[in-house]
C-alpha cells in the first residue's frame, strides 16, 4: 500500500508523544530546524520540565549548527490538540506494548490522512505497535539515541510501510540536525544498538562476574578508544530500568544470552537507583 506523503512541512509541527529524558530531546531536535515542536505527556511535571529543557537547550544547539533556526515547543496534557495538524508523530513512552498499541490505533484515528507515525522504541519492531492501526503503510520505527549529543536515526518498516515514507524521511530529517540510517530487513536493535547491546552486556557481565569495576571499566574504555565516557556512564545516562527493560526483551527472543547482567542490573534497579535521574546508579550524581 502506498501512503500520501506529507505536505507543507514547513509550516506544520512535530509531535512526539512523551515527554521523558529522550521525548524532550527528540523534541529539541525538530525545534532547532525552525519548527513548531509539540510534547504531549499526561503529567504535569513532565511536561513542565521538558518545556523547560527545551528552551534553556535549544540556543546552543542553533548556534552549534550551521543553518539552523530555533522554532517553539508547547506541551499539551490533550492527544488530540497535541497531534492536530502535525506531519510527523513520534512516540517515545515506555516500553510496553500494553501501552503503544492502542496508543498507534487512537493516533491512526486521529491523525490527518498524510501524517507520519513513529514509534521511537529501541527494543520492539514496529510490526509490533500495529494491531489496531488501519494504516500501516504510514507506520514505522525511527530510533533516536540521545540528542543533541547522538544524532544517528535507524529508520525500519513496520513489513508494510511505503518505500516512499522512509525516502521522504532520510531527505527531511537531515534539516533538523539528525542522521537517518536504513535497516534494510528487521532487526531487533537496528543497527547500531544491536551492536552496543553486545558490548553493554560484556561490560555488566566483566563486573557481574567479579573481574572488574565499572569504574575500571569505564577508564580503560576511555584511554583505549578516546570516548568522553565508558559503558557505565553511558548506561546511568540512560536509566539502568531502561537498560533492564531492553536486555530483559533480548532475553526473551535469545534465552541462551547469559544471566549475569540481568542479575547484576536487578540489583540496582531494585534498590531504586535508576542513574543520573535518580541522583545514584553505577554513579553518584550530586547535581
Amino acid at each position: 500500500m502506498t501512503h500520501q506523503l506529507p505536505e507543507s512541512v514547513r509550516d506544520r509541527p512535530v509531535t512526539v508523544v512523551g515527554g521523558g529524558t529522550l521525548g524532550r530531546r527528540i523534541a529539541l531536535m525538530f525545534a532547532s530546524g525552525g519548527a513548531e515542536a509539540r510534547i504531549h505527556d499526561l503529567s504535569a511535571d513532565v511536561r513542565a520540565a521538558a518545556v523547560a529543557y527545551v528552551e534553556e537547550t535549544l540556543p546552543s544547539v542553533v548556534a552549534s549548527r550551521e543553518g539552523a533556526e530555533a522554532g517553539t515547543i508547547r506541551a499539551f496534557d490533550d492527544l488530540d490538540e497535541a497531534v492536530a495538524g502535525a506531519w510527523l508523530v513520534i512516540e517515545a513512552i515506555p516500553e510496553r506494548l500494553d501501552l503503544k498499541t492502542p496508543l498507534f490505533g487512537r493516533l491512526d484515528a486521529t491523525v490527518a490522512p498524510d501524517t507520519i507515525l513513529a514509534t521511537n522504541s529501541s527494543s520492539y519492531a514496529s510490526r509490533h505497535v500495529i494491531d489496531e492501526v488501519t494504516h500501516p503503510e504510514r507506520v514505522l520505527n525511527m530510533h533516536f539515541y540521545m540528542p543533541p549529543q547522538q544524532n544517528a536515526v535507524d529508520l525500519m518498516s513496520d513489513g508494510q510501510t511505503d518505500p516512499a515514507v522512509i525516502e521522504f524521511l532520510r531527505g527531511e530529517l537531515p534539516h533538523f540536525g539528525v542522521h537517518p540510517f536504513v535497516a534494510h530487513r528487521e532487526s531487533t536493535g537496528f543497527i547500531f544498538n544491536r551492536i552496543w547491546a553486545a558490548i553493554k552486556r560484556e561490560s555488566l557481565a566483566v563486573v557481574a562476574d567479579g573481574v572488574s569495576t565499572p569504574e575500571d571499566v569505564d577508564a580503560m574504555w576511555t584511554v583505549n578508544t578516546g570516548a568522553p565516557a565508558g559503558p557505565f556512564r553511558m548506561m546511568d545516562q540512560v536509566g539502568l530500568d531502561v537498560v533492564l527493560d531492553i536486555e530483559d526483551h533480548y532475553a526473551a527472543e535469545d534465552p541462551h544470552l547469559p544471566e549475569g547482567p540481568r542479575r547484576l542490573l536487578h540489583e540496582y534497579v531494585d534498590a531504586g537507583h535508576l542513574g543520573r535521574k535518580t541522583g545514584r546508579g553505577f554513579y553518584r550524581y550530586d547535581d
